[in-house]
């Protein structure tokens, strides 16, 4: 009489050697170590390989947007009392008449205080007489 070996695992199924790292694998997933043991300390030196060098390979588009600053500086003051004083260099405003003048300065100061009041504004001349900057006086609404 013939022995005849049947075995049990079917054709394109995985090796026994195989298995045990789909078993590993799987515990890895489940994060079913303890602590303490040599795969929890894995599991843990690759999560934090992950998490220090993915920002370096991986680009998330997480940087914050830069902000666009006005090309000429403005100063802010107290007047003292409720409102602010804004000093605008004079180069951010084209010469024009009263109303000009003040729809170019209110687009410059209402980014950095919100919505506002013009109360007044006068130039500060340079020793020349050019006009070198504004000097405007703003209530906020």
């Amino acid at each position: 009489m013939q022995s005849v070996d049947i075995s049990t695992t079917a054709a394109g199924a995985p090796s026994l050697p195989m298995n045990g790292v789909w078993r590993t694998i799987r515990s890895y997933i489940l994060w079913q170590h303890e602590r303490g043991t040599l795969h929890y300390d894995i599991m843990v030196t690759l999560i934090l390989i992950f998490v220090f060098l993915s920002p370096r390979v991986i680009n998330f588009n997480d940087k914050p947007r830069p902000l666009n600053a006005h090309p000429t500086g403005v100063l802010v003051n107290s007047d003292g009392a409720d409102g602010l004083i804004y000093q605008i260099d004079a180069s951010a405003i084209t010469p024009g008449d009263d109303t000009a003048i003040r729809e170019q300065l209110r687009p410059i100061i209402e980014p950095i205080s919100g919505e506002v009041s013009i109360v007044r504004y006068e130039s500060v001349p340079d020793r020349k007489g050019k006009v070198q900057s504004y000097r405007v006086w703003v209530k906020r609404k």
